[in-house]
């Protein structure tokens, strides 16, 4: 297997993936904190960082039990992610730093940035070697498959980014224009694992913990990285790993448990955010995915989209675990609240 170029916990870690909008400081210490081995920032702009954003300085930041952690960047320009990783290196230090190949977002391919670079491997390896030049952290890369269904070559792709320096590779076995459609080609980050000499991170498609396991056992990869399936159940990590590692699969949270891992999020975002009723609104996103599922979720959905402040929350939270809907739960929810919110082992 190969090694790491950082230290990692788990022989087969599982990672928190990217995600603009999602992957903040509070979910990330969050999915930590439920089993997650590796986290990384969400991706951030090369240009902002070097020209000293505010904005994206603040998503630079990190808390200690974040660790490891990677900061992810983008762009096409070789001189500015360069120095942007100069930046990054000096002044926030993170464990290494990824440039995303992957992002299939318009506003970002516009700009040759995300996957819109897998349209020119030169330029690929060039802007790995400008970022491996700027810091002597690892460097590690994001890729998808291909541009196009045409164009797709995840081996070759990868191998190219192993020639220019990269240390670790994440494929989401999916072309660019396939977006999130369609179903991801395991069989591609198996062939890619193969090929290459450094660690490949397998994702796309994984949304329960048994995913994760089926994706580590078809392809052997080195690690795991999980996205949309985290939304709203940040324990499939502590699921998935147990899974891997053979060990007994701890219980998920019942509703009550649920609500409390939704709410210590919550208090998490509200210490970090400086705009505490742009962040509440903010935060429903993530309140309809703790909730997706439940009886009259719907309705629950429909509150929860309305609430201006956090103080709102737990008020709806009582209230539907007192309703008619969770009579039969009331056993034992104290249990579950406080099971949901322990630190995974």
């Amino acid at each position: 297997m190969p090694r790491f170029p950082f230290q990692v916990s788990s022989d087969v870690p599982v990672f928190l993936a990217p995600m603009a909008g999602v992957s903040e400081s509070p979910f990330r210490r969050l999915c930590r904190r439920f089993g997650a081995d590796v986290v990384v920032t969400e991706f951030l702009s090369a240009e902002g960082i070097r020209r000293e954003n505010r904005a994206t300085l603040v998503k630079l930041g990190f808390e200690p039990d974040e660790r490891p952690i990677g900061v992810q960047i983008f762009g096409a320009e070789p001189e500015a992610m360069g120095e942007a990783a100069r930046l990054v290196t000096d002044v926030f230090a993170p464990d290494f730093i990824d440039i995303n190949f992957g992002c299939p977002v318009k506003k970002v391919v516009r700009r040759n940035g995300g996957s819109g670079c897998l349209r020119d491997l030169d330029l690929v390896q060039v802007v790995i070697r400008a970022v491996a030049a700027g810091t002597h952290l690892p460097v590690t890369v994001k890729i998808r498959s291909g541009w196009s269904e045409d164009s797709r070559d995840p081996v070759g792709i990868a191998l190219r980014c192993q020639d220019a320096g990269a240390r670790m590779l994440a494929l989401h076995a999916r072309s660019r224009t396939q977006m999130y459609t369609g179903s991801a080609n395991w069989d591609e980050i198996g062939r890619v694992a193969e090929a290459l000499e450094i660690p490949v991170i397998g994702n796309g498609d994984v949304k329960t913990a048994d995913d994760a396991l089926r994706l580590w056992q078809h392809t052997r990869c080195a690690g795991v990285m999980i996205g949309r399936g985290a939304f709203g159940q940040p324990w499939i990590f502590r699921e998935a790993r147990a899974l891997i590692d053979g060990t007994p699969v701890p219980a998920a949270p019942d509703v009550a448990g649920r609500f409390a891992a939704a709410l210590d999020h919550a208090r998490m975002v509200q210490e970090y955010e400086q705009d505490p009723p742009g962040a509440a609104i903010e935060f429903r996103k993530h309140l309809g995915w703790y909730v997706r599922g439940l009886p009259g979720s719907a309705a629950l959905r429909k509150r929860l989209h309305a609430v201006e402040s956090f103080d709102e929350v737990e008020g709806i939270f009582g209230a539907y675990l007192a309703s008619e809907w969770m009579s039969h739960e009331s056993n034992g929810a104290e249990d579950g609240a406080r099971a949901a919110v322990e630190p995974a082992a």
